[in-house]
């Protein structure tokens, strides 16, 4: 029996070692070998320009994957929705596992929610996604809010509310879950207002392709109906040419008759960051048992959109 520990390349914020934690805890029950983890600092960590700017898309991802092709580390595990939607050859997307809450909430001053907030309200986020949604459905409900650009970290996103500088920000649920901070949330945000990102809720573990052991030691985490979800939701993102920056949502659910899931709904939307213009549709098919046809559900709404002019929206990055 092999006892030498596998070492998992990680970034080094508190929300990825959680995160990163959590799968190595889950891979050393499946694998019966310790697993160590190594921290990597990647350019999305210690670049101080908005994600917009510096192309979002690997940012993070980068440099843990060279650590996978130097054989520095066995095996990585990244938020899904930061990975690069081509997939290298030399590396395998080994394991989806079950994915976490994938809605946007709020940390709200005084536990307000979004519809408590009223006019002129400031709200931050960095993405142009969230952006676009939340002044859409302002506009539609008469609200004037203002969309205010922030990075960092989620206490550095936090603090602008605590310390009032902001009214709101919008977080992800499944990062708070993981941190532990779930009860700071004031409002979360249903699917219908917001859509998420690609992916938003679920991890990635990856690992070098030749691998063949520890690439099946590691596929026991997998779940399938998440990893269909997700790959519809990318295969839409890819075939709108569109990187992490652009603001793209994308929700795959599953449509269950009593216990009996029967179809799977892919929902996409694209917009202008000020809300003005959105390309918001839906498909509903099969739930796909291959990639090819995960792939599929997601090109086939992506070619719905653009015949609605979602082309025209994508050229825009937020300021």
């Amino acid at each position: 029996m092999n006892n030498q520990a596998l070492r998992l390349g990680t970034r080094r914020s508190k929300l990825a070692l959680a995160q990163s934690g959590q799968v190595a805890k889950a891979v050393s029950q499946v694998t019966g070998r310790p697993v160590e983890l190594v921290e990597i600092t990647t350019y999305g960590d210690t670049s101080r320009e908005h994600l917009a700017q510096i192309g979002g898309t690997g940012v993070f991802v980068t440099a843990l994957r060279d650590a996978l092709l130097a054989k520095d580390v066995d095996f990585a595990v990244h938020s899904l929705k930061d990975l690069p939607t081509g997939q290298p050859d030399d590396l395998a997307l080994a394991a989806v596992p079950l994915r976490e809450d994938p809605r946007d909430v709020l940390v709200a001053r005084d536990g307000l929610t979004f519809a408590q907030l009223g006019n002129g309200a400031r709200i931050g986020t960095g993405s142009p996604r969230r952006m676009a949604q939340l002044n859409a459905y302002a506009r539609n409900h008469g609200m004037t809010i203002e969309t205010v650009a922030i990075r960092g970290n989620v206490d550095t996103r936090i603090g602008y509310v605590r310390k009032g500088e902001l009214d709101a920000v919008v977080l992800a649920a499944a990062g708070l879950g993981r941190l532990g901070r779930i009860e700071e949330v004031t409002d979360f945000l249903s699917v219908d207002t917001v859509l998420p990102a690609p992916g938003q809720g679920a991890l990635a573990i990856e690992c070098a392709a030749d691998n063949a052991d520890l690439v099946a030691a590691l596929g026991e985490l997998d779940d399938p109906l998440s990893r269909a979800a997700v790959t519809a939701e990318r295969s839409l993102l890819a075939a709108l040419e569109a990187g992490c920056s652009a603001p793209v949502g994308a929700f795959a659910d599953l449509l269950a008759d009593g216990q009996i899931v029967k179809e799977m709904r892919l929902r996409g939307v694209v917009g202008t960051t000020d809300g003005s213009t959105l390309v918001q549709l839906s498909t509903t098919g099969p739930v796909p048992e291959t990639y090819d046809q995960a792939m599929a559900l997601g090109r086939e709404l992506a070619a719905e959109m653009l015949a609605k002019g979602a082309a025209g929206l994508m050229g825009e990055r937020a300021q």
